[in-house]
C-alpha cells in the first residue's frame, strides 16, 4: 500500500509460534491475504461474502449461507456463545441469571457471575447424562462443578438444585428466559471471564452428545467490534486481537477514553465453530501507532526499533487500507468435513512440530551455520561461540 499498489493478493506461508491443536498445524499454515488501499471494513466483507460462498458451493454439495452474514460484536458472543468463533448450527443460547439469583441461599451462586443453558426437551435425559455432563465439566473445563435441574411436563422443578430454586424464580425463568416443560438447565457460576468459558465448553459438548448441531449446511459470520485493549493477569493494559489495526474512533478515542472502553476495526470470519480469517481495518496513521503501543506499555523509541520497517514507511504518507486472510489450509479441513488439519495438509507435522516422514528438522551442519553467520551459545564456554 505504501509503494503505490492500489490492491493486491497472494497465497502465502506464514509462520507462528502457536501451539497446535485439530485445526491449527504446529509453526506454520498458507493463507490467502488480501489488501486494498482506500477501503472501509465494509468493503472488506463484500469481498469476502463473493467469494468465500462460491468457493464453497464450488467444491460440497452442502447448504452453504449467503452473504450478507449475519455479524456479531465480540462481547455479544461471548454472553451468547462462551466464544469468539461460535457454531451457530447449535441452537442453544447461553444466558445472565446472576440478578435472577442476587438473594439466593445456595452458596455455590453467591458472590458469582451465573451463567444458565436451557435445553429444550433436556428433561427426558436420564441421571447418568447430567453426571457425565457434570463429570465433563470438571475435568475438560476446569469447573469446580454444574449445577442442573429439569422442568416436567407438570411444571414442577426436579432433581440437582431443584431446591434451591423458588417458584417465583420458576416464573421469571419461564417468562424472561424462555423455559419451557420438559426442559433442562444447566447452570455455570464462577469469575466472569471464567463462567463464560467454561459455559461456552459445555454448550459445544451439550449440542454434539444431544445430536443438535444442525447438518450439511455452512454458516457463516462475522465476529467484530473486538476490544482493542484487554488486561493482563497481572492488571497491564495489553493489545487485545491486533495491535496493527485502526482503533474505532482514532487518536480522538486513544487520547480521551477508557482503553478498555475502545473498539477495534477488527473482525473474523467464522464458520461452523471454526476461525476462517481475521481482517482488519489497518492503522495507517503514525501518530495513531505510536500513541496505540504507548496505552500499552511501549514508548516511542520502542516503536522504531521493534517496528521500524513500518514507522518508517508510515512517515512518507499511506493511505487508508484494509484487508483479510483467510487460512486455506482450514478452508479445506471445513469443505472436506474433516476433524483434524493435519489430514488436509501434504507432509503434516506432529504436536512436536516434527516432519516424521521427511526427519525435518535435521541437525544442521557446522559449515551451514558459518554461511548464515549463526551464533550458538554453548554450555559448555557457557557464553557465545562464534562459528
Amino acid at each position: 500500500m505504501v509503494s503505490g499498489f492500489n490492491k493486491y493478493f497472494q497465497i502465502a506461508p506464514c509462520f507462528r509460534d502457536e501451539d497446535p491443536r485439530a485445526d491449527r498445524a504446529p509453526g506454520e499454515f498458507y493463507q490467502l491475504d488480501f489488501e486494498m488501499a482506500f477501503s472501509t471494513q465494509e468493503d472488506v466483507f463484500h469481498v469476502i461474502e463473493d467469494v468465500v460462498p462460491y468457493v464453497f458451493k464450488k467444491f460440497t454439495n452442502w447448504q452453504v449461507t449467503e452473504g450478507p452474514f449475519v455479524r456479531i460484536p465480540y462481547r455479544e458472543a461471548m454472553e451468547k456463545y462462551g466464544i469468539d468463533k461460535p457454531d451457530l448450527r447449535n441452537p442453544l443460547i447461553i444466558q445472565d441469571v446472576t440478578k435472577l439469583f442476587e438473594d439466593t441461599e445456595f452458596k455455590a451462586f453467591q458472590d458469582k457471575t451465573i451463567k444458565v443453558i436451557i435445553v429444550p426437551d433436556g428433561a427426558l435425559q436420564g441421571r447418568k447424562f447430567f453426571d457425565k455432563m457434570e463429570e465433563f465439566a470438571k475435568t475438560e473445563c476446569g469447573a469446580k462443578g454444574l449445577a442442573w435441574t429439569k422442568l416436567t411436563k407438570e411444571g414442577t422443578l426436579e432433581g440437582g438444585i431443584a431446591k434451591f430454586i423458588t417458584p417465583d424464580l420458576v416464573e421469571k425463568l419461564k417468562t424472561d428466559y424462555g423455559l419451557k416443560e420438559n426442559a433442562s438447565l444447566f447452570f455455570i457460576a464462577d469469575r466472569l471471564d471464567i463462567a463464560q468459558k467454561i459455559a461456552g465448553l459445555v454448550r459445544i459438548e451439550l449440542g454434539k452428545r444431544l445430536d443438535l448441531i444442525e447438518k450439511n449446511i455452512y454458516k457463516f459470520c462475522f465476529i467484530v467490534d473486538f476490544p482493542m485493549y484487554e488486561l493482563t493477569e497481572e492488571g497491564k493494559v495489553d493489545f487485545n486481537h491486533n495491535p496493527f489495526s485502526m482503533p474505532q474512533g482514532g487518536l480522538e478515542a486513544l487520547e480521551n477514553k477508557n482503553p478498555l472502553d475502545i473498539l477495534a476495526y477488527q473482525f473474523d470470519l467464522v464458520c461452523n465453530g471454526y476461525e476462517m480469517a481475521s481482517g482488519a481495518v489497518r492503522n495507517h496513521n503514525p501518530e495513531i501507532m505510536v500513541k496505540a503501543f504507548e496505552i500499552a506499555g511501549y514508548t516511542e523509541e520502542d516503536v522504531k526499533n521493534r517496528f521500524g520497517a513500518l514507522y518508517n514507511a508510515f512517515q512518507y504518507g499511506t493511505p487508508p487500507h484494509a484487508g483479510a486472510a483467510p487460512g486455506i489450509d482450514r478452508m479445506i479441513m471445513l469443505i472436506e468435513d474433516s476433524q483434524n488439519i493435519r489430514e488436509v495438509i501434504a507432509f503434516p507435522k506432529n504436536k512436536r512440530a516434527r516432519d516424521l516422514l521427511m526427519r525435518a528438522p535435521s541437525k544442521v551442519s557446522e559449515q551451514q551455520l558459518r554461511d548464515a553467520h549463526i551464533f550458538l551459545e554453548t554450555e559448555e564456554k557457557n557464553g557465545y561461540e562464534e562459528i
